[in-house]
């Protein structure tokens, strides 16, 4: 029977040659943090390090070793920034929801029914995708449902000018 060791020997880091990734930040992943953590923890560190600063040279002869910590006020200051940008990032795009909501509603303008089959060729949805959101949008009421040779074609609603103004074409 081979041992085999419950963990690896050499720790597997990535990055560059010295074994520090660009990632790291004291041992965290900021990578895998959201925006808002990233900002408070680069806030917080940063923070912690200023007032030491400020408390080497207010209350000791240690003044110097300012000099030899301070480097990581600027590592601190990237995941702040870094987590702010993200934040905006985040507040300026729309929900993912709403996208393809707005996607299928625009196709169902262009074509005036769909089927949620052909709901999944004009739009970026699957099928099972687009049959769900239809089949909520018209138990919402916000759709209209029509049953023809077996089939279920969703439209939007007529208002009356619309259904007056088709009738006069047929005519």
């Amino acid at each position: 029977m081979e041992k085999r060791p419950d963990r690896d020997l050499e720790p597997r880091r990535r990055g560059d040659h010295h074994g520090w990734d660009s990632e790291d930040f004291f041992g965290m992943d900021v990578e895998k943090m959201s925006p808002r953590a990233q900002a408070v923890t680069g806030l917080v560190t940063g923070g912690l390090i200023l007032l030491a600063a400020a408390l080497l040279i207010a209350f000791t002869q240690f003044w110097w070793l300012i000099f030899v910590f301070g480097w990581a006020v600027f590592p601190a200051f990237g995941v702040f920034a870094r987590g702010v940008a993200g934040l905006v990032d985040s507040r300026s795009e729309p929900p993912a929801a709403n996208a393809r909501e707005r996607e299928l509603l625009e196709a169902l303008h262009r074509r005036g029914e769909l089927t949620p089959a052909q709901a999944a060729m004009e739009t970026s949805l699957t099928v099972n995708e687009a049959d769900k959101m239809l089949e909520d949008l018209a138990a919402k009421g916000h759709l209209d449902v029509k049953v023809r040779g077996g089939g279920l074609f969703y439209g939007l609603w007529e208002t009356d000018s619309e259904a007056a103004r088709r009738r006069l074409g047929d005519e």
